[in-house]
């Protein structure tokens, strides 16, 4: 039976923000720990472009990321964006990257990894955007999604507000 508390009031909808690549550091084997394999991902650079702000990625950031033992990959990313205007904004997020095993070989390629198909596993975030430009101050108050893939030298991320 359905509580009656639950209220019904639209669906869940997104507005595009920007698309964002991240140039990628060398990775740093970190090593095995209690809750899995960690990985720094340093951020090396980047750009980022959408209808509202479009800028760089700065040095310096990265992806202190988990890889579970269940061959799931967790994220806890932390960067830095300067706007066109010389902003600076901090992008935060977390995400899950789930790769199905018969997939697993193709994505440790490091020529095939490129050309696996974004849709055939689940790469997603959820940003977050800490700012004190007053022309980006809106920033603060939004709750984003993310869905990422694989570049040459990085990765990149489709990144939608949720409305």
């Amino acid at each position: 039976m359905k509580d009656p508390r639950v209220k019904s009031f639209g669906p869940i909808t997104t507005a595009h923000l920007f698309d964002i690549v991240i140039d990628l550091e060398p990775r740093l084997e970190i090593g095995e720990g209690p809750l899995g394999r960690r990985i720094l991902f340093g951020a090396a650079g980047g750009t980022f472009e959408g209808p509202k702000l479009h800028g760089e990625v700065l040095a310096g950031g990265g992806d202190w990321a988990l890889f579970r033992p269940d061959g799931a990959m967790a994220l806890d990313v932390r960067l830095t964006l300067r706007t066109h205007d010389g902003a600076l904004v901090q992008m935060t997020y977390g995400g899950r990257w789930i790769t199905p095993p018969e997939l697993r070989a193709d994505i440790a390629d490091p020529v095939r990894r490129y050309q696996v198909d974004p849709n055939s596993y689940y790469f997603r975030t959820n940003p977050l955007f800490e700012t004190g430009a007053k022309q980006y101050a809106w920033l603060n108050d939004i709750v984003c999604v993310g869905m990422g893939y694989l570049v040459e030298g990085g990765i990149a991320y489709k990144v939608a507000q949720v409305v």
